[in-house]
């Protein structure tokens, strides 16, 4: 069996709580500090954090994940994806105390991707990112999205049709939303509605290490991330020789069954492996 320690370490004057995983032989150099994201602390949505941090050590590569402040077990007020460079800089060094280790991958799900993206080009100890599904709203990209992943979708749907036919579609209110959409598809965002995204930007521009982007087929978060990432030319240049791909057919937001869960331990277990 593999060993799982609680620890508990300060973030200021607030102390925090995370559950070291140390495999029995650590084959890896590299450690995985799994930041979590959202509402939610260490365990993860469906355990999946858990299941992540004992198949990890199962594969010789140690792991942390903990709660930041305001979190699960851990002291403090809340804070916001935004701004937990401190807790994520604070959970790094314990684990490297703990571990020994010098080298980290992050991994994050949804704002602790996008949390994971800016911090990480201030740490020479992170030499990875796993990135799943990152949180990158803006009212421009959600507008596009809905248009190409919703509406244009409906249109090709013979469901569709066929219960326009039958009158069963709203069809006035129908092109409401759909001009609403384009509305925000042309929309140019304020700058206060995009600060978050531009430190994300900002992060993946200094940032020089691997990157493994991992995509749920059916996610509209996914969709908007691609819409913004793989179109805007800052975003397509700050990623450029840095980002690996993959996409999980017909995944959820959380890839909440054993099987997409499973497909992401093995991409992260390689994506280490390969560093």
């Amino acid at each position: 069996m593999t060993k799982e320690v609680a620890q508990v370490f300060s973030v200021n004057d607030d102390k925090c709580v995370g559950i070291f995983h140390a495999p029995l032989e650590q084959d890896s150099t590299i450690g995985v500090l799994i930041v979590v994201g959202g509402p939610q602390y260490r365990v993860g949505s469906h355990r999946q954090f858990v299941q992540l941090s004992r198949a990890l050590a199962t594969a010789g590569i140690a792991s942390f994940r903990f709660d930041y402040r305001g979190m699960g077990d851990s002291a403090g007020n809340k804070q916001g994806f935004e701004q937990i460079d401190t807790d994520i800089g604070a959970a790094l060094n314990q684990f490297a105390l703990t571990s020994g280790l010098q080298r980290f991958v992050i991994w994050g799900l949804c704002d602790a991707a996008s949390a994971a993206m800016i911090y990480a080009c201030q740490d020479r100890r992170v030499t990875g990112l796993v990135l799943m599904n990152p949180w990158l709203k803006s009212q421009s990209a959600q507008g596009q999205t809905m248009l190409k992943h919703y509406y244009l979708q409906r249109l090709l749907s013979k469901a569709f049709w066929k219960k326009l036919l039958r009158g069963g579609v709203n069809l006035k209110a129908s092109v409401a939303d759909a001009k609403g959409f384009a509305k925000d598809a042309a929309a140019t965002s304020t700058a206060a509605e995009e600060s978050y995204q531009a430190r994300m930007l900002k992060g993946m521009q200094a940032y020089q290490d691997k990157i493994c982007l991992i995509l749920s087929g059916n996610d509209l978060t996914a969709r908007e991330f691609e819409q913004v990432a793989f179109s805007d030319k800052n975003w397509k240049k700050a990623l450029k020789n840095k980002v690996s791909v993959k996409r999980i057919k017909d995944a959820d937001h959380t890839f909440s069954n054993r099987s997409w869960k499973q497909q992401v331990e093995l991409l992260t277990i390689d994506f280490v492996a390969s560093l």
